[in-house]
């Protein structure tokens, strides 16, 4: 298994200690029984010669751990795209018990066939995408809704539109990343007119054009 993997992929790595921190390991990552389970996500940074930056979560909100991965570490990749279309099968994943419990995942399972008539490619990232490929327990009762939609040609307005309504309208908060290629922005700063806080690989760059990657003045 190869790159390219892209930001929001989850990661599985053949071994715990395949992820290396980038300060020190926090107490929760130690024993590596935690990171034997739980994928590691694609985070934006510049990698090493054969190394993926990648960020390990732990069951609380608060843990969190930037590192990288070698890349022949890798055993397994889980998309947004994937666990998207997952989702669209429904009852195999017996989602409907979980929605009971857990707002996000019944915001998700309300959203999903909405997203997909917009012929965009997306999916469930942050938490939810992490239980749903891991099934580990780190989602709460109010735990907010990630999606990621990739967007590498500026969507039509009605579009943006339509998104804007499903975001407006759901059960829980929604955070909506929009995903160039290149690199990724929120929908709500999006919104807002003026200027973008783009996420890069370099780092943050305040654009005029998120999709041409214009600095803006």
């Amino acid at each position: 298994m190869h790159p390219p993997w892209r930001p929001h992929d989850l990661l599985f790595a053949g071994t715990p200690d395949g992820f290396v921190a980038a300060g020190a390991r926090p107490d929760w990552l130690d024993d590596g029984a935690w990171l034997a389970r739980a994928p590691l996500v694609v985070r934006r940074d510049t990698p090493g010669t054969g190394l993926v930056p990648v960020g390990a979560r732990g069951p609380l909100r608060k843990q969190r751990c930037a590192g990288t991965l070698a890349v022949d570490a890798v055993v397994r990749c889980v998309t947004p795209e994937q666990l998207a279309a997952a989702v669209m099968k429904g009852p195999a994943l017996d989602l409907r018990a979980a929605a009971d419990r857990l707002t996000c995942i019944a915001a998700l399972l309300d959203l999903a066939p909405q997203l997909h008539a917009l012929g965009l490619a997306w999916g469930p990232a942050g938490g939810a995408g992490f239980w749903l490929a891991s099934g580990l327990p780190v989602l709460r009762p109010d735990s907010d809704l990630d999606l990621v939609v990739r967007v590498p040609q500026p969507p039509a307005p009605a579009v943006i539109a339509a998104l804007v309504a499903l975001q407006a309208e759901a059960a829980c908060r929604i955070d909506i990343q929009l995903d160039t290629g290149h690199a990724g922005f929120a929908l709500g700063e999006y919104l807002r007119g003026g200027r973008v806080m783009l996420k890069t690989a370099g780092g943050p760059l305040l654009v005029a054009d998120p999709w041409h990657g214009r600095a803006a003045a």
